[in-house]
Formats: structure tokens, C-alpha cells, sequence
């Protein structure tokens, strides 16, 4: 049977743009917690809009031995934050995701990443989040 055009319904393709605000609370997150083995110069940031993902709020990406291998770079990982989800949250909810997400980047920063037990939890991402607000503002180098 072939339906009348009016009801078919077309999603737009994903759209991705870097994130140079979500760059920037990641940083101050990295330094606040004192992630150092996350390497900021090999961190990208993307908000993706139209995504076909019913749960996701954000993601984290890193690029595999093999990838590594074949275009001759060394690890590198993106954060990627859905917008639609990711945006309509609080700043502490933003905050909080991001901290999971950063909390999958191994201390190897080899590439690949750390699993959600025993690893990444939502209690462990509280305790770093009350470590986050108790740690004082201080300025951190952007760039």
C-alpha cells in the first residue's frame, strides 16, 4: 500500500557544530577536579541537534587503536551533548552529565574507556559533583 505523502514523516539528518561553551565548563571541570591525566589539547567538544537517540543526553567518543593506527595520531576523545536533551537541563544537571562523561576517558587516555560499573556510577559522579562545588573558583588557562 502506498501512503499519501502527507503522512510520512522526515526527520532532518544530524547536525554537528563544536561546543565552545561545553569546551569551556569541561575545562574548568578538569582543572576544578583535578583530571590530569585528561589531555585538553586532544578533547573536542560537539552539540549535535537531530539525533535519532531516544535516551542520550551526551556522549563520549574516542578513536580506536586501529583509527589511531591508520591515520597516525595519537588518542583523542570527543564529548559530544545532544542538544535537545542536553541544553533544557540545569547548570548542575549539565555539569553532572559532563562529569559521567569524563569519567569515561580511562587515566591511560589511550583511546578507549571506562565501563559504567564499577567505574562510572551515579554515586560516583555525585561525589565528584559535591567535590566540584566545594573546590574554589581559580582561574584556569583557556586555549
Amino acid at each position: 500500500m502506498i501512503f499519501p505523502f502527507s503522512y510520512v514523516y522526515f526527520l532532518p539528518m544530524i547536525q554537528y557544530e563544536l561546543a565552545e561553551d561545553i569546551g569551556a565548563s569541561i575545562r574548568g571541570i578538569i582543572h576544578k577536579l583535578q583530571m590530569t591525566h585528561v589531555d585538553e589539547s586532544r578533547l573536542v567538544c560537539i552539540r549535535s541537534k537531530y539525533s535519532n537517540s531516544k535516551r542520550v543526553i551526551a556522549r563520549c567518543h574516542g578513536l580506536s587503536r586501529i583509527m589511531q593506527l591508520a591515520l597516525n595520531q595519537r588518542p583523542h576523545y570527543v564529548i559530544e551533548v545532544i542538544s535537545e536533551r542536553f541544553d533544557k537541563l540545569s547548570k548542575e544537571e549539565q555539569i553532572k552529565v559532563l562529569i559521567h562523561e569524563l569519567m569515561h576517558i580511562p587515566h591511560s587516555f589511550g583511546g578507549g574507556f571506562r565501563v559504567h560499573k564499577p567505574y562510572v556510577t551515579q554515586k560516583k559522579v555525585e561525589r565528584m559533583y559535591k567535590k566540584f562545588v566545594r573546590v574554589e573558583d581559580t582561574p584556569w588557562r583557556v586555549g
